[in-house]
């Protein structure tokens, strides 16, 4: 099912990003992207849900979704031009993302948790594929930033965008996989032992995990820079 709704998310992504559907307009309705994909609603309701979690459209139940303006992000979040850069943009997402992570498990919702989950089990099933990993990572941690209560962890995680996910190529290096070749398998283990805290609503378990998580993501870009 996830290639066909990853067939959906490309071709409207590119609808978006061209201008063809303009900020502010109506994604055509589900009845219109069964017919024209030839896929069933569910597959509809996934591709939807993924565009909503890259932040490209908002969904208004009984109204339909809308596609949000893609905002211009400012030099300095883009721009990360040294490896120093690199691990201070970890070090940033380490203080932030662990707080977020507390929060998410006192205050997220079950629809909330039930995303998380979903994003995680996305990131399993797609882990070993370079491209679909990174937009599979990303909104599992915008799906925990969005859960926390507070928006501007969302909206901060949503304006970081990808990027911050590409950062850390070490995992998409042929030489470093055959040098390490369980480094997928421990990734999918810390991002299980967040959403699993979240889940128990165990805020400080949460910090924690998320904190082990992106400390071991800048060791592994540090040892392996060095390298």
């Amino acid at each position: 099912m996830s290639g066909l709704a990853d067939q959906i998310v490309d071709d409207l992504k590119r609808r978006i990003l061209s201008g063809r559907i303009a900020p502010g307009e109506k994604l055509p309705g589900e009845n219109g992207l069964v017919e024209e994909f030839g896929v069933s609603r569910t597959v509809v309701r996934e591709a939807v849900s993924r565009l909503q979690a890259a932040g490209l459209v908002e969904t208004f139940q009984g109204r339909g979704s809308f596609v949000l303006e893609v905002p211009e992000r400012t030099p300095g979040l883009r721009e990360v031009r040294s490896h120093r850069d690199v691990l201070d943009l970890m070090d940033f997402r380490i203080g932030v993302e662990s707080e977020a992570a507390g929060l998410a498990a006192v205050r997220r919702t079950e629809h909330q948790l039930k995303g998380i989950e979903r994003a995680l089990d996305d990131f399993r099933r797609v882990g070993d594929d370079p491209g679909r990993s990174v937009e599979a990572d990303f909104a599992f941690h915008l799906k925990i930033a969005v859960a926390s209560g507070n928006r501007f962890y969302g909206d901060l995680i949503g304006e970081l965008g990808p990027m911050m996910i590409m950062l850390p190529r070490t995992r998409l290096d042929p030489a470093y996989e055959m040098s390490d070749p369980d480094h997928l398998t421990r990734v999918v283990h810390e991002h299980e032992n967040i959403s699993a805290a979240i889940a128990r609503s165990e805020p400080e378990a949460a910090r924690a995990a998320m904190r082990v998580h992106l400390s071991s993501t800048r060791h592994r870009l540090l040892t392996h820079h060095a390298g």
